[in-house]
């Protein structure tokens, strides 16, 4: 996978990103924390969640986070037209930019999965294509804290844009706990490496 495209950045940096949200429950601890650390990150949002709880998106941007797009629904883009993923992606764009005042700069397509009609999406819409070089899979049932932190950091390679999720809609039942509780026990690793903590605008 190219570098960019993964995520990859400064050596001495980490992006830290959330998909799936926003959610009004959820969210808001994971920006709790994100406070408590002094971190900003970038939150890919999906459309239809951001039309069902606005609120919650303009608090993610009230606090200093970057808003970026995971499209309007979270529906794999493989077997789907151009047409339809171009329609989804910019209609994702255009709410969340009005709701949250924010020009955002970066989509990731739901699951990862990058097809031709991906490719002319992004080309239409005008942004930028990014996945993630690390993951936490916080997704899964049974999580905890560290044993998230434990899979970033195996899945870690340096300059790395990890993938976090604040909402459960596409996980299991109430996996954001293990993601909130992850968030403290990779701060000290980070802290210990030497490593600063911020939004993909800061990452390459």
């Amino acid at each position: 996978m190219l570098p960019r495209l993964a995520g990859i950045g400064r050596l001495d940096h980490v992006a830290l990103t959330f998909d799936d949200g926003p959610h009004p429950v959820s969210t808001p601890l994971v920006l709790d924390t994100l406070d408590n650390l002094g971190w900003h990150a970038t939150f890919f949002c999906l459309g239809s969640e951001a039309r069902r709880h606005p609120e919650t998106l303009r608090e993610i941007a009230r606090r200093g986070h970057e808003l970026a797009i995971h499209g309007e629904t979270h529906r794999s883009h493989l077997l789907r037209s151009a047409f339809d993923v171009s329609r989804d992606v910019m209609s994702a764009r255009d709410l969340i930019g009005e709701l949250s005042g924010q020009s955002p700069r970066w989509f990731r397509p739901p699951y990862g999965t990058v097809a031709a009609s991906t490719l002319v999406a992004v080309r239409q819409s005008g942004l930028d294509l990014v996945l993630w070089s690390a993951w936490g899979r916080d997704w899964k049932a049974g999580q905890t804290g560290r044993s998230v932190a434990d899979e970033v950091d195996r899945t870690s390679t340096g300059g790395d844009t990890v993938l976090l999720h604040d909402s459960d809609i596409t996980s299991a039942e109430r996996s954001w706990e293990a993601t909130v509780a992850s968030l403290e026990v990779l701060a000290e690793r980070w802290e210990a490496r030497g490593l600063a903590v911020g939004p993909l605008r800061e990452h390459f």
